[in-house]
Parts: structure tokens; sequence; C-alpha cells
């Protein structure tokens, strides 16, 4: 249920990349404009999120996820009813608030139900992948043929998932009794933090410029550049299930420095290889790579902040996943300058910071953890 219903939500900060092109095209907007819609996205999502996270920590908050993904769904199919950018924005930043609200209290309760299985988090997480895939193989088709007003067609998802989990949430006495022990180990979990801001950062920057890359730069029509955008995210939902089976063999940490690796090369070819239709398999590669991580990262944070499963998926799915979406107005302007193509240029350096990050990692259960008297000191300090 709870890999369902991430689906349905990350649906909706899927469509905000997937309508970006369309207020380009049918309301004339700037790349500077649109990319300040994936910002709104980015700021209602991630400011708010680590702060839902503690809240749920504290408290059951039983409803909140089926709240937040009837906001989601609200703000983003609104939207294109509007014709004025500031109310387009509040809008779009409403419905990212909507996302953080249900991203904490949904991977609380998806990790009380995975236990320790990397491959089990992994479902849930590709839910999310499975959302964003979604999210241009529905709206190309209704965009291309109706316009960006067919937004409003995407509200009964969001409202129709608030009332199943309505209806199917857990007892609070299931979730007090499912609170886990252990000790908090905040400095490998800000480094963690690092990797997945810079991890968000590269695959932002290509769920939000790929399409006009394609319409722009490699001279396709808009229903392949809407194919390209669904091949990177069908990448990310086979890569965010990869993630998983690898590391319950090799390790979480070997499995977030492997996708970081993988990632520059696979970007790389996608930027250098011409041509509307032989990028498109590039654009698989590139998304499997940039989400091998991605519910490790989840899981991994969990664990490394056992008492705060809430705030460290606020943080994770939430606050570090939503920064890539703050970026995006400086890529606007890189846009601006030197085309979609300058920002693919630009995001093939990207993981190599994720890599160099990743170096400081450590297992939760390996020897070079930090003794229990200096992570009683961290968890004061903090």
């Amino acid at each position: 249920m709870w890999a369902a219903a991430h689906a349905v939500d990350d649906l909706y900060q899927g469509l905000v990349p997937a309508c970006v092109p369309y207020f380009v095209l049918d309301r004339g907007y700037s790349y500077v404009a649109a990319s300040g819609l994936t910002l709104a996205a980015a700021l209602g999502s991630s400011v708010p999120q680590p702060l839902v996270g503690l809240a749920v920590d504290r408290r059951p908050l039983r409803r909140l996820a089926a709240a937040g993904v009837a906001l989601a769904g609200l703000g983003l199919g609104l939207s294109g009813l509007f014709s004025s950018y500031a109310a387009v924005w509040t809008l779009i930043l409403l419905s990212g608030l909507g996302v953080a609200m249900f991203h904490p209290a949904a991977g609380k309760a998806a990790r009380e139900a995975a236990g320790d299985s990397t491959t089990a988090m992994s479902i849930f997480a590709a839910g999310g992948s499975v959302g964003f895939f979604l999210a241009p193989v529905l709206a190309t088709p209704v965009l291309v043929s109706m316009g960006v007003g067919a937004t409003a067609l995407f509200i009964p998802p969001a409202l129709l998932t608030a009332v199943v989990l309505l209806r199917h949430r857990p007892p609070a006495a299931a979730s007090a009794k499912a609170a886990r022990a252990g000790t908090d180990r905040w400095n490998p979990f800000l480094v963690l933090t690092g990797v997945e801001i810079v991890r968000s950062v590269a695959f932002f920057g290509v769920l939000t410029f790929i399409e006009l890359y394609w319409i722009r730069h490699l001279h396709s029509g808009r229903a392949v550049a809407g194919t390209a955008l669904a091949c990177f995210l069908i990448g990310g939902v086979a890569g965010t299930l990869l993630g998983g089976r690898i590391a319950d063999r090799i390790g979480m940490v070997r499995t977030v420095q492997l996708g970081s690796a993988l990632a520059v090369p696979a970007l790389l070819a996608l930027r250098v290889t011409p041509g509307p239709y032989a990028p498109l398999l590039l654009a698989v590669l590139a998304g499997i790579a940039l989400n091998i991580p991605f519910a490790v990262l989840i899981k991994l944070g969990q664990d490394y902040l056992p008492t705060r499963p809430g705030t460290a998926a606020g943080v994770t799915l939430g606050l570090a996943v939503s920064i890539g979406g703050l970026i995006a107005p400086v890529l606007g302007l890189a846009a601006e300058a030197y085309g979609p193509q300058g920002v693919f240029a630009i995001l093939c350096g990207v993981p190599v910071a994720a890599l160099a990050l990743g170096l400081f990692l450590s297992e939760p259960d390996s020897p070079e953890q930090d003794s229990p008297a200096q992570d009683s000191a961290e968890q004061d300090s903090f």
C-alpha cells in the first residue's frame, strides 16, 4: 500500500518537470521562469520536511500522509488553470508542501513494514520512481493534445489515494510499538545527506531540462522529447530496485559509491551522442546510475538515526532530494547563456562530488563506527 501511495504522491513531483516545457511553449515562460516552477516545488517540499519528520517521530499524525498526497494533487492539478505566473508558482509551492507532509510519515511506516531488508525498502522507494516515470507518460499525450490547462485531469488520483490511506491507517498503538532503539550517529548522517544532495542536483537537472535538450539541441518533436524523459525515469525505477538488491549483496556504502561512479560516464555519453533516437538508451542508463543509491540512502539514513526514522526520511526523501530543485534556477541561467546542452555538460561532472563524499561513509555495523561515547557526544551536540 505504501509503495502505491508513494507512486501517486511522487507522480505530482514528476508532473512539475513534465509540465515545465509546456509552460515554456504555451505560456512563453523564459528558461529562468520555468526553472522557477521547479524551485517552487522544491521550496515547498524541502524546507518543511525535516520539521515534519521531527513531528512524526514525536506524535502519530496518522492522517498526515493522506492530507499530504491530497494537497500535492490539488496544487499541481489547479496550476494549469491560472494565467498569472504568481498564482501558478504559489499552487506548485503548495503541491510541494503536500509532498513534504507525505514523505516523513510514509517513510517511517514503510521502514516499520520493511524491517532490515534493503530490497523491501527499495520497493517503497521504487514506488516514488514509478510515480516520476508515469508523470511524462501520462502528461505528454494529454498536454500535447489539450494544452497545459489539462493538469486538472490529474487531481482525482490524489483524492482517491487520500481516502484509501484514511481508511487503512495503522492504529496509534502499533506505531508506538514499532519505535526502534539505538544510538543516533549524526556525523555520518550529515555526510550521507551531502551525497543525496549532490545526487539530487544531477537527477533534477536532467529531469528539468531533458525534454528541452531533445527539442532545442537534438531538434526532435515534442513526442520524442517526452519519450526521452520517460526513458530516463524508466531507468530510475530499474536503478532503484537494482540498488536494493545490490546493497543486500555487497553492502549499502559500496552500492552508493557504485552508483556515483557509474553516473559520470552515463551522463557524458548522453551529452556527446548525436541524434534524437540513439541517446534514448543512454537516458535509460543515466537514470539507472543516478538511482542505484536512492533507496539505499533512505535505509542507510534511518540506520544512522535509528530513534528518528521520520526525521531521517524527511531529510533523505525530502530536504536533500528537493535541494536539487533549489539549484534549478542556477541551471536555468546556464541554459539561458549556453542552451540546454550547456546544462548537460555541467551535469556530467556533478556526480564526482557524490563519489568523493561517499568515501567517508561507513556501514552502520562496521568497526569504523564511532564509539558509543562519541556517538552520545554527537547526539548531545545536536
